[in-house]
């Protein structure tokens, strides 16, 4: 199915649904419940939504791909000549690693290849380029986020305080009040350590016409992405040796929203976050929530449907109809997460909003690592590889309020 076509379902799958709700909202006021009948097309028409849906995540997915094997070639054949002898001898000694293992390179070879403090093997600069470049196309934080790379184990920060300002005019003896800044006590974020391994198949390996950098970097993408995603958002922080979550930082917890009634939530419930995040921020601002969480979001509209014979405004979450645009929701865009807790986790938080740029930082360390597994895989051919990455990720300005949480009541 091609994307215009798909985005005509779409959108007439909404429609039907968004019928099916305004039925089911007359009856309840008629009858006092839904009939049977427009509850059961109410489930047939959310599941044709949630396939189409599927479909559209699907075709975003090998839109990516073929966006990424386009990058991958223009990295594989520079455009640019200018990459020395050294970086040259050191990536073909790398890939020969890959394909054959220690035993096959030369004295010279190993001496091209850099090694860390524990012996293993550094991943050539390009590879390291290209995974960096792959993850935020499969994961949801990454992608948000401020990325940093630094060279150390951690980075110091120390907040200042607010900045002194003033009106006047210099040529009228206006004085400029001096800035008091004051620094707090400064704190360190670490980076940790996250470790991915990937299986590719030996005749694959020796195969000398396999793109084998891309075949790599996406491969070692996917290892690192599903594994530091979930930190991102549920990471219990330095002392647990993981990255700090957003859902777990004590700041926002402390000041979250709750909703209204648990297993349940309304669009009071989604504005208080929205409207509990300054104006500066909420700009910017995205929902972040579980899929199950958005299914439970389609069918919200303006007004709460309280008062007796209120009338309900418009549907508040609406499906995106092109490809690499996410859905939105009360006009902010609205992505899914699903290492987000979801409703009947009980006091847990269920929703994130906020401008996530400004609100959560990620540390990169310079310098992947990587370990062949030989013995470890061979009886069913495959050539097992451990990368180790340095990274974490921390919440920053939390009690600015960049970011808040819903937690369910």
């Amino acid at each position: 199915m091609d994307p215009k076509e798909l985005a005509k379902k779409i959108e007439e799958a909404v429609g039907e649904l968004h019928k099916a709700v305004e039925r089911q909202d007359a009856e309840i006021k008629k009858y006092g419940e839904p009939l049977s009948e427009t509850k059961s097309s109410i489930e047939r028409i959310d599941k044709a939504v949630t396939a189409l849906m599927e479909q559209k995540a699907n075709l975003d997915k090998r839109l990516d791909d073929l966006e990424l094997k386009i990058g991958r070639e223009k990295l594989v054949k520079p455009e640019s000549g200018d990459n020395t002898d050294e970086q040259k001898s050191r990536k073909a000694a790398f890939y020969k690693y890959v394909r054959s293992g220690e035993k096959a390179l030369s004295p010279e070879e190993r001496k091209a290849l850099v090694e860390d403090a524990t012996g293993q093997y550094i991943i050539e600069p390009e590879l390291d380029a290209e995974i960096e470049r792959i993850l935020p196309k499969i994961t949801i934080i990454r992608g948000l986020a401020t990325v940093r790379t630094i060279g150390k184990d951690r980075i110091k920060m120390r907040s200042m305080g607010a900045v002194s300002v003033g009106w006047g005019k210099l040529e009228t003896g206006t004085d400029i009040t001096e800035s008091d800044l004051t620094p707090g006590v400064p704190t360190h974020q670490y980076v940790e350590d996250l470790y991915g391994l990937a299986k590719i198949g030996e005749d694959e390996l020796m195969d000398s016409d396999v793109n084998l950098e891309a075949i790599l970097g996406e491969e070692f993408a996917r290892a690192l992405g599903e594994a530091e995603e979930e930190k991102f958002v549920l990471g219990s922080g330095h002392d647990s040796n993981q990255p700090e979550g957003i859902t777990i930082n004590a700041t926002l917890v402390a000041a979250a929203e709750s909703t209204a009634a648990s297993a349940a939530i309304t669009v009071e419930d989604m504005l208080k976050i929205l409207y509990a995040c300054p104006a500066q921020y909420r700009r910017n601002g995205v929902f972040i929530v579980n899929s199950a969480t958005e299914l439970a979001i389609r069918k919200l509209r303006a007004g709460s449907g309280g008062a007796a014979g209120e009338v309900l405004g418009e549907f508040l979450w609406q499906p995106s109809v092109q490809a690499g645009v996410p859905n939105t929701f009360l006009g902010k865009a609205i992505y899914t997460q699903d290492d987000m807790k979801t409703l009947a986790d009980t006091a847990q938080v269920i929703a994130i909003f906020g401008d996530i740029k400004a609100g959560y930082r990620i540390i990169d360390r310079v310098g992947m690592t990587l370990q062949r597994l030989t013995e470890l895989y061979a009886e069913s051919g495959l050539i097992g590889f451990k990368i180790h990455k340095r990274v974490t990720g921390g919440v920053m300005k939390a009690s600015q309020k960049p970011i808040v949480l819903l937690t369910e009541a």
